[in-house]
């Protein structure tokens, strides 16, 4: 798949409030944190999504050889660093969710489907549980724009079978107060085929 990168200049208008804050970790006064200004480089969201597939393998490795519990703490802890919860809800709509729980706006969303064992999401049984061994994305195309950056494209992932999967797989960054991308889009799906 040809990949491209396309970077925007930053319109005054469109900058965030944080853009016009020292540079310094930017708060609304309230419980959440906000998104510092510094713009993103292709290189950041690459060694983002290649985090992040660690993050699915290292989650299965640990159910497989620590137990579910043990799974779910490392899950919370990418959920934390790697997810803009912390900055409010985020856009997340996982590959293989029902109605009416298809989109995880909230932290527990997002774990239930990774790891299960929430009564509150009867019907996730736990994505990241899988038994993944291998992870790779492939970029259709990144867009920068500043302090946000979207990706588009496929993630491939192996279990420890061998057997591959492949979603499509759509992301959305901002810099978090910490200074790291942080993910606050994440729409996943299957390939549509014919059959």
């Amino acid at each position: 798949m040809k990949s491209f990168t396309i970077r925007c200049a930053a319109a005054t208008a469109l900058l965030p409030l944080a853009a016009f804050v020292s540079p310094a970790v930017a708060h609304d006064h309230g419980s959440k944190a906000t998104a510092i200004y510094a713009p993103i480089t292709e290189s950041e969201v690459k060694a983002a999504q290649k985090a992040w597939c660690g993050a699915l393998v290292a989650i299965a490795t640990e159910f497989d050889t620590k137990g579910q519990s043990a799974a779910k703490t490392l899950a919370g802890q990418v959920l934390d660093s790697a997810y803009g919860y912390a900055m409010g809800p985020v856009l997340f709509k996982p590959t293989l969710t029902v109605v009416p729980q298809t989109f995880r706006t909230t932290r527990d969303g997002a774990l239930a489907y990774f790891v299960g064992g929430d009564p509150a999401y009867s019907k996730d049984t736990g994505f990241a549980l899988k038994g993944w061994r291998q992870c790779e994305p492939e970029n259709a195309g990144i867009v920068i724009t500043g302090n946000s950056a979207i990706s588009m494209g496929n993630v491939s992932m192996w279990d420890s079978k061998g057997a591959m999967t492949k979603v499509d797989k759509t992301w959305g960054y901002v810099r978090g107060a910490d200074g790291n991308l942080k993910i606050v889009l994440h729409h996943s799906s299957l390939p549509y085929t014919t059959k």
